[in-house]
């Protein structure tokens, strides 16, 4: 999966649902769902990632969106985590984001997206 950088939230008629980064994502209702909004109210609360790992472990498939105090930095972290889309901070420069997210093919780890290991991948 890799990870659509928006440089604009806008609300595009799709069923979402906006989710409080203090919210239990165990608890949030999935069916019918094609997006969830997840809120970074600053850049060093994590919360977020965590919530987007769960719901792609709960099999979440439709897109799980970052917005708020959103920085390039973080971007790679997001995809792993099991973020599709990511609202940018203004002051961001959204090509030097895709720039960062190109420098990683491949992680050794497992992740929210791809769970099995590296070295435990079949050929």
């Amino acid at each position: 999966m890799t990870l659509q950088i928006i440089t604009q939230h806008l609300a595009d008629g799709t069923n979402a649902r906006a989710l409080a980064n203090d919210a239990d994502a165990h608890a949030l209702e999935l069916e019918g769902l094609e997006r969830i909004d997840l809120n970074f109210p600053k850049f060093t609360d994590g919360r977020a990632f965590s919530q987007a790992f769960v719901l792609r472990r709960r099999g979440f498939t439709g897109d799980i969106r970052a917005h708020g105090d959103v920085l390039i930095d973080q971007l790679l972290q997001m995809q792993r985590s099991g973020f599709s889309s990511a609202v940018l901070r203004d002051d961001q420069d959204a090509a030097h984001g895709e720039t960062l997210l190109s420098h990683y093919k491949a992680f050794y780890q497992g992740d929210a997206v791809q769970a099995t290991p590296l070295f435990a991948q079949v050929a």
